[in-house]
Formats: structure tokens, C-alpha cells, sequence
């Protein structure tokens, strides 16, 4: 559908669980948060409703997340029956891939159609105090699991860090799209929860160093995805290089997505804390009709861009980034 600022949504982000396995520092204190009890959540008969209004408004690509998505059960399960939704013709999901090898070939017999692994570096040192766990290990054996079936569009997701993404990190990381069909994406850090304590590298600053190690990056056309990433290509190269930087190269005029967090919250801006929990309208016993009407005027609400690094809105978000759905 079209929103208020002529802009169109056709991507909404649902996540399914706020829980993870992992502690990363920008994401979820070291001890954890308080979380949701079962019954806060959507059921996955609730998403698929959800879904199938979703639809009819014109939403065609849907993005699973979390938490880690794949700490929730049978998540091929639900893959399987949004596939089957009229309408429905993209299903992404991002993990940080520690489950992803056992689960791999149930998510493509599913019919997942991309797999998004966040890796932030390949030093386990870094790994550890990044994600304070050992395990990056599991995380590359997900990711060569995932690359087993070239029906699957798999990228590599990186937020690097002051402190943490020194330049060999950067080059390591970028140095995964070079020998294989792999596109690397640098996100910057977001100032939501505990990523406001922390500071990013800036897209200026990550080109220098890339082009410094590797040569000139060249912009490529083509698009690789379902949101507002820009591409390069590198001389030698298999994969492309991908920026997301929601603060310092502003994209809201093009943003096209929603999110739906795991309690049914519906939010059309990462920053706001404003929406409508759909869950417990749906509780209260909403028609189809009544529900497509009430996300077409939440969407219409959508605001213009967010406000980082302006003054702090009323309507801030305060909760931390698994809670809402990264």
C-alpha cells in the first residue's frame, strides 16, 4: 500500500520470539532480559492471520527475526504455510546462525527463500566479547550448511564497532564476499537500547578501509534484497559489499517496511514507540475486514524519518533491540 508520505510498503519484519542465545553487547544486557511469557506471544495461527491482511494490502515480503528466530519451535512449519498465503512471495529470515546447520535443510525444504547471518567478526576472541559466548565455530558451520543450497539468497550481516572492528576486522569480514558469491552488509549501529552507549563505524570510514585494502568500490545496480541496502563490487570479487546506514545516510524517504514485534505490537518506525498491539485486538474477536482496516490506518500514521541525533522525542522507543525485532 501507499502511506501518508507516497512512500510504498511492501515489507513488514515479524519477529517471533524475543528470546536469544546470545548476549550481544548492543543487543541485551549480559544477564539477560525479563522475558515475554507464552501467552504474550503471537501463535503462529496468529501470524498467519495476521499475514493474510497483511497481504491484501499489497505486504508481499515478509522477514522473520527475533530474538533468534530459531530458538522458537518449527519455525519451517510456519514458513511452510506463509508460503501457501495468496500474495506472499518473499520469506527471509536473520539468525545469528547457531542453530542454523541443524536446521538448515528443513528451512529450505520449507521453502525459505534467504537466510541472513549475523557475524560481526571472525576472530573468536572478538566473537566471545562481543557476543559473550564461544561458539563462533557453530556460526561459520551454519553459515557453510546454509551455502549448500543455491536455491537460498544467504548474506552476512556485520555491525562493526569502535573498540571491536579494528581495520583487520573490517577486511577479514569483507574478505568473505571475495572467493564465493557472498554479499557482506555493514550496518550501522543503531542508537536504540544499548547500542545508544556504543559507537559505530561510519560508511565513509568502512570505504576507506576496504578500498585501501582491496581498490576502488564500484556501485552496483542491481538489487540483491528486500530493503534499502546499497551494493558495491570490488574488483576480484564473487559477492558484493553492502551498506545499511539508517543515521548517517538517511533512507527514510525510501523506507518500505513495518514491524511486528513477538507480542503483536505493530510499528512503523524503529525509533517510535507508538502502535497497535494486534494481538490483543485480535483477542477481543476483530473481523478480517476490521483488522485490514486498522493496519492500513496504522501504516498511514507512519512517520516522515526518524529523529536520531535531534532532540528526544516523547514517543522514543526504550526498550532494547531484541525486544523489538532488529
Amino acid at each position: 500500500m501507499i502511506d501518508s508520505c507516497h512512500r510504498t510498503i511492501d515489507y513488514i519484519r515479524i519477529s517471533l520470539t524475543d528470546r536469544c542465545n546470545l548476549r550481544c553487547v548492543y543487543c541485551m544486557p549480559e544477564e539477560g532480559v525479563a522475558a515475554l511469557a507464552h501467552d504474550q506471544i503471537l501463535t503462529y495461527e496468529e501470524i498467519l492471520r495476521l499475514c493474510r491482511c497483511f497481504a491484501k494490502l499489497g505486504i508481499h515480503k515478509v522477514k522473520l527475526t527475533g530474538g533468534e528466530p530459531l530458538v522458537r519451535k518449527d519455525v519451517p512449519y510456519l514458513i511452510k504455510q506463509l508460503k501457501q498465503i495468496e500474495g506472499i512471495d518473499n520469506i527471509t529470515l536473520t539468525t545469528n546462525g547457531i542453530l542454523l546447520k541443524a536446521q538448515m535443510e528443513a528451512l529450505a525444504g520449507a521453502g525459505i527463500d534467504g537466510v541472513n547471518i549475523s557475524l560481526d567478526t571472525l576472530d573468536p576472541q572478538q566473537f566471545f566479547r562481543i557476543t559473550r559466548y564461544e561458539c563462533l565455530d557453530r556460526v561459520l558451520e551454519g553459515l557453510e550448511e546454509a551455502l549448500r543450497y543455491p536455491q537460498v539468497n544467504v548474506k552476512i550481516n556485520c555491525v562493526p564497532m569502535e573498540g571491536e572492528a579494528r581495520k583487520d576486522t573490517v577486511i577479514r569480514m569483507a574478505g568473505m564476499a571475495r572467493d564465493r558469491n557472498l554479499p557482506v552488509r555493514f550496518i550501522e549501529l543503531m542508537p536504540i537500547g544499548l547500542g545508544k552507549e556504543l559507537h559505530g563505524y561510519t560508511e565513509e570510514a568502512l570505504k576507506m578501509i576496504l578500498s585501501e585494502a582491496y581498490g576502488p568500490l564500484q556501485h552496483f545496480e542491481k538489487p540483491l534484497g528486500n530493503g534499502p541496502c546499497v551494493y558495491y563490487t570490488i574488483d576480484g570479487f564473487q559477492g558484493q559489499i553492502g551498506f545499511i546506514s539508517a543515521i548517517s545516510h538517511k533512507f527514510c524517504d525510501q523506507c518500505n517496511r513495518i514491524r511486528l514485534t513477538a507480542d503483536g505490537s505493530l510499528k512503523n518506525c524503529l525509533q517510535f514507540a507508538g502502535g497497535v498491539n494486534l494481538k490483543k485486538v485480535m483477542e477481543q474477536g476483530i473481523t478480517d475486514a476490521d483488522l485490514v482496516e486498522l493496519i492500513r490506518e496504522t501504516i498511514l500514521k507512519k512517520p516522515q524519518g526518524h529523529e536520531f541525533g535531534q532532540k528526544e522525542s516523547d514517543d522514543r522507543e526504550e526498550r532494547n533491540m531484541s525486544q523489538i525485532g532488529g
